[in-house]
């Protein structure tokens, strides 16, 4: 992937002054806010167009940045420990000041990542970020940056672009049931 540390901290300063940024992920080409700021995740959701009710998972660079934001239940503990970094989201309950964008019921679905450029803006904002597909909702999937140019127009307000990915599947989901057992939402790259 050819996207060079100064594109990564122009990035970085967009999503400070509340920018989105398009940028790679393990699957495909996401969009990236400030999960903490009410007005970009706003934008994100204006961008998909997206219903409000719906909420946006979240990517953070550490286990750490995760715990800062929202409780690991038991019952996730193991699940967590073994697959971040990595594919797994988990829906926890939130503790932190988080957009009410990314915010559902008192929960938020966050993921360790460990794809570099997406660990990077995060680490980089020190704090979690949006994380979304970067088409609009309901229209295909992208896999390169011309793609969600012919989707989003010039909407977003950064472009990071890795080149063509290859398709992947998207991230297993896991919660807790009401019995604080795992109970899995969707099944994608990690077989639970």
């Amino acid at each position: 992937m050819n996207i060079s540390e100064q594109h990564i901290d122009e990035a970085v300063q967009v999503l400070r002054q509340g920018g989105v940024v398009v940028f790679p992920t393990e699957t495909a080409y996401g969009l990236a806010a400030d999960a903490r700021n009410e007005e970009a995740v706003q934008k994100v959701a204006v961008l998909k167009g997206r219903p409000e009710e719906k909420s946006f998972p979240i990517l953070a660079a550490s286990r750490e940045m995760v715990e800062a934001v929202a409780g690991i239940p038991r019952g996730l503990e193991r699940l967590a420990s073994k697959h971040w970094p990595g594919p797994l989201t988990l829906v926890l309950p939130e503790m932190g000041e988080l957009s009410s964008g990314v915010v559902r019921g008192g929960t938020v679905a966050v993921r360790v990542t460990s794809h570099p450029v997406a660990k990077a803006l995060s680490e980089g904002l020190g704090a979690p970020i949006v994380s979304t597909s970067a088409n609009r909702s309901g229209e295909e999937v992208c896999y390169s940056a011309a793609c969600v140019r012919g989707q989003l127009d010039e909407g977003p307000d950064f472009y990071l672009d890795g080149g063509e990915l290859e398709p992947e599947l998207p991230s297993t989901i896991v919660a807790v049931d009401d019995y604080g057992y795992p109970e899995v939402l969707r099944q994608g790259s990690i077989e639970i």
